[in-house]
């Protein structure tokens, strides 16, 4: 029975050995790579959090949140990781700021809670956006289209679309103003038959 006990010992001073290896390598890491960014992430909270007097405590628990990720994986781009972090804790500060305690509010319709799922009247008027858009679409030339699809679609730039299309940047501009002429026409324009 010795021998086990011994043996269960010996497997956690083994454990425990790892981690504080693991915890100074990781500690090594920290001193290393991430305390020369304090500096400029000062800054960058400074910039980014209202609250000047959460800024320091808010660093600490981006320090706290980056150590032990590297506990268990050392990030390879210490600068990239540390910044998202900070991003992602202030995004989660921001987003628990404007939680509404529900007993500060004793009439949930007084929150204005909006279902996720649209309504009826929603989806219907937004079948005929798309109907009048589909509509304003097919009235554009077919380069013009074309070059307005790319742009807004596909997000590519006038230049890209230029090299698709295989005309000049300027003949571009010129189909992507049309595109925005006749949907602003078909959206904003006054109905014909109302005209005097």
């Amino acid at each position: 029975m010795t021998e086990t006990t011994d043996t269960g010992n010996d497997d956690s001073k083994r454990r425990f050995a790892g981690v504080a290896i693991a915890m100074s390598e990781v500690d090594a890491w920290f001193a290393r790579e991430v305390l020369p960014l304090e500096a400029v992430l000062m800054q960058f909270l400074r910039h980014n959090w209202r609250n000047k007097d959460e800024i320091p405590d808010l660093l600490q628990d981006i320090y706290v949140r980056v150590y032990e990720a590297a506990l268990k994986q050392i990030p390879e781009a210490a600068k990239s990781f540390v910044f998202q972090t900070a991003r992602n804790l202030i995004i989660s500060r921001v987003r628990h700021q404007q939680v509404v305690s529900i007993e500060a509010v004793a009439d949930l319709e007084v929150l204005s809670i909006a279902s996720e799922e649209p309504g009826p009247d929603r989806r219907v008027g937004a079948r005929d956006e798309l109907r009048r858009l589909q509509a304003a679409l097919d009235k554009l030339p077919r380069r013009a289209r074309e070059a307005f699809m790319l742009r807004q679609i596909e997000g590519l730039s006038r230049r890209e679309i230029a090299a698709r299309m295989g005309v000049s940047e300027k003949t571009v501009r010129w189909h992507l103003n049309e595109g925005l002429r006749v949907l602003a026409d078909a959206f904003y324009s006054e109905p014909r038959h109302l005209k005097g």
